[in-house]
C-alpha cells in the first residue's frame, strides 16, 4: 500500500498544538472510512474521530508511584486502558506485583523499548541516533521481559517510542517487526506529567488538567479518537502528581458524553500489517 507523508513540525509537536488530518493512502473503504485515522511519519496519533470515545495510555520506565492509584481509579470506572512499559519497568521486581495487578484487570500491556533509548536527535528529528540492529536487539529485549508475565506482542501489536520521539525509519523498522507505531495525541499537555519544578518545561497538574478541557471544549471533533498520554509515575521531586486527577479527569469527560476504550479497541491495525 502506498503511504503519503505527513509532516508535522517538531515545534508543533512540543506546544501541542492540533495536528493535521492525514489520510493514509488507498484503503478498503468498505472496511477503513476515508481519513479514519490521523498519521504522523508512519505513527498513528488519533482514532476515528467520528465517535466521542477515546484512549487512555500510560507509560513506565523508572517510576511507577502512581500505578496503584490510576488501576483502582480506572476499576471504580469500569475502564481499561493501555499501559506501555520498558523492560527497565518489567524487570524491576518491586513492580511486579503491579505488573499483574494491571493484567488481572484486563488492562493491555505494550512495548516502550528496552532501555527506553532515544533513536533521534532532538534538534534534527531525520538523524537518527540508533542503528537498526540496536533498535532490534533493544526491542526484542523489551518483549523478553515481557515474556515472564505471559505478554505476547501477537495480543497487542503497538509499539510506543520511548520519549515518544521517532521518525520514518523507526515507524519502518517497528513494521518489519510486525507491530504497529503509536504516539500520544497532540493538543493538550498530558504528556507534561513527567516534568519537575524549577525546570523550564515544568507544568502544574491544574495546568495540565485546564488544557485537556480547553481543547475539547475548542477542537471541532473535540476528543473524539484521542490518544491520551499520561505517566505511570513521576520523578519524585514533582509533588504534585497529575495522576491523583485522573478521576476529577474522568469524571468531567464522562459527563461531556465520552466513553473510554482500550487502544486495541480504539485502532484496528489488521490493514496495516497484512492480516
Amino acid at each position: 500500500m502506498t503511504r503519503l507523508p505527513y509532516i508535522l513540525s517538531f515545534a508543533s509537536l512540543l506546544l501541542a498544538l492540533q495536528p493535521v488530518v492525514a489520510q493514509q493512502g488507498k484503503m478498503n473503504r468498505d472496511v477503513i472510512p476515508a481519513q479514519r485515522y490521523t498519521f504522523h511519519s508512519g505513527a498513528i496519533i488519533r482514532g476515528d474521530r467520528s465517535e466521542a470515545s477515546l484512549s487512555l495510555v500510560f507509560t513506565g520506565d523508572l517510576y511507577a508511584d502512581g500505578v496503584d492509584h490510576i488501576r483502582e481509579v480506572l476499576t471504580k470506572y469500569n475502564i481499561q486502558a493501555s499501559f506501555f512499559l520498558t523492560g527497565n519497568f518489567y524487570r524491576n521486581p518491586g513492580y511486579a506485583p503491579r505488573i499483574r495487578a494491571l493484567i488481572d484487570a484486563g488492562h493491555s500491556l505494550g512495548a516502550h523499548s528496552d532501555r527506553h533509548l532515544l533513536y533521534c536527535d532532538w534538534g534534527n528529528r531525520d538523524s537518527l541516533l540508533v542503528s537498526r540492529e540496536e533498535f532490534i536487539g533493544d526491542l526484542e529485549n523489551n518483549y523478553l521481559e515481557m515474556k515472564k508475565f505471559g505478554i505476547d506482542r501477537a495480543d497487542f501489536p503497538y509499539f510506543l517510542p520511548p520519549f515518544e520521539w521517532y521518525n520514518d525509519t523507526i515507524s519502518a523498522w517497528t513494521r518489519s517487526r510486525g507491530l504497529q507505531l503509536v504516539n500520544y495525541t497532540p493538543g493538550t499537555l498530558s504528556h507534561a506529567d513527567y516534568t519537575v519544578p524549577g525546570t523550564k518545561a515544568y507544568r502544574s497538574s491544574m495546568e495540565i488538567f485546564d488544557t485537556i478541557l480547553e481543547f475539547e471544549t475548542s477542537s471541532r471533533d473535540g476528543l473524539n479518537g484521542f490518544i491520551l498520554l499520561m505517566h505511570a509515575g513521576s520523578d519524585p521531586c514533582r509533588t504534585d502528581k497529575f495522576y491523583l486527577y485522573l478521576e476529577m479527569l474522568l469524571e468531567e469527560l464522562t459527563s461531556r458524553g465520552y466513553s473510554f476504550v482500550r487502544l486495541d479497541r480504539l485502532l484496528e491495525v489488521s490493514y496495516l500489517l497484512g492480516n
